[in-house]
């Protein structure tokens, strides 16, 4: 099964509540963190809704 690198790339400051939860919710705490997540529609999901503070990359 593929696999999604996601890595945490702009600030969550001056975000949304939601989009604080969902970083927290995928493993992000900080900036530049990287987190690998099996690719699950859950977690292209959770990934869309915070796609302009993340990259997302295949690996695997």
């Amino acid at each position: 099964m593929a696999r999604l690198q996601i890595t945490q790339t702009k600030s969550y400051i001056g975000s949304k509540q939601n989009h604080r939860d969902t970083l927290r919710s995928l493993g992000l705490k900080r900036l530049n963190d990287v987190v690998v997540k099996e690719d699950r529609p859950e977690f292209r999901g959770m990934v869309h809704t915070v796609r302009h503070l993340v990259t997302v990359e295949e690996v695997d």
